[in-house]
């Protein structure tokens, strides 16, 4: 996942994301989930969670895995804490669930993404519970810590993208598609695209939010992008946060929606969760 943050020209959030997962495992490509707030996500069909998706007040939530040396022997499905996550009114709140969540040991190694125009942050789940806030900056992440100088596939992808200068959201999507698609090369190095047995790139995700709805941008490549073409779900995406515009047009009074409690939301995951999902 690369993601340039409070960087580009008028977008502030823009991603990159390549989803490495089994290739026989059902999923449900991205669309609006039903409930409140609205979401539009993909759907892990063997446990009902999801990988990363947006909800209406234009925050990001995403999970990847993380190296973990104590999994528990039934571990929660990490998926579902992000789905949980979409609930949530601000990326602040949402790594701060994450965190709690992450402290009861039930879930195997991850790192979750908590995303929106006020802050963001990635919070590791692994060995070592931590909230690690984004700066204005490039950052890129795989299965261990964020900006891992010793991460050779993060040193690539970083390297591909500081290629070109990325100010805008037009010239991010482009330069990221292509460098998203790279397949590695006959040594199996300098590529980014997984592919091979039984587990690698099965979908890949472009993702650009700024201020103004009509600008945000909802791509989304249904198998390894060296192999498919993005389609446009900007739509989508757009409807989505057209929802919370519209819910603080109709607050009386000028009010902003502040109504709604944390931990009305909070309790709407764990009840969630008491379903045992898996």
């Amino acid at each position: 996942m690369a993601i340039l943050y409070k960087v580009a020209r008028d977008t502030p959030i823009l991603i990159a994301s390549n989803r490495e997962e089994s290739f026989d495992r059902p999923t449900q490509h991205p669309k609006i989930q039903s409930g409140t707030p609205r979401t539009v996500c993909g759907i892990d069909r063997k446990a009902g969670g999801t990988w990363m998706g947006v909800n209406q007040r234009g925050m990001v939530a995403a999970v990847t895995n993380r190296k973990k040396k104590d999994v528990p022997a039934d571990p929660r499905s990490r998926g579902l804490l992000c789905r949980e996550l979409l609930n949530s009114r601000s990326a602040k709140e949402a790594a701060q669930y994450a965190a709690e969540e992450l402290a009861t040991g039930a879930y195997a190694g991850a790192n979750y993404v908590c995303i929106d125009l006020d802050y963001g942050a990635v919070v590791y789940g692994g060995d070592k519970i931590e909230i690690v806030e984004l700066t204005p900056a490039l950052h890129v992440l795989t299965d261990g810590d964020l900006d891992d100088l010793n991460d050779p596939r993060q040193d690539y992808v970083r390297r591909m993208l500081r290629l070109h200068t990325l100010d805008s959201s037009v010239a991010f999507l482009a330069v990221a598609s292509r460098a998203f698609s790279r397949k590695p090369d006959n040594a199996g190095r300098r590529g980014i695209v997984r592919a091979g047995g039984d587990y690698g790139t099965v979908s890949s995700t472009l993702l650009a939010l700024s201020g103004k709805i009509s600008q945000a941008v909802l791509q989304y490549a249904p198998g390894p992008p060296s192999e498919h073409t993005y389609d446009d779900l900007s739509a989508l995406l757009r409807q989505v946060l057209s929802a919370d515009k519209n819910r603080r047009k109709n607050q009386p009074n000028g009010n902003n929606g502040s109504s709604d409690k944390p931990e009305e939301n909070r309790a709407d995951g764990k009840n969630r969760k008491n379903k045992k999902q898996q």
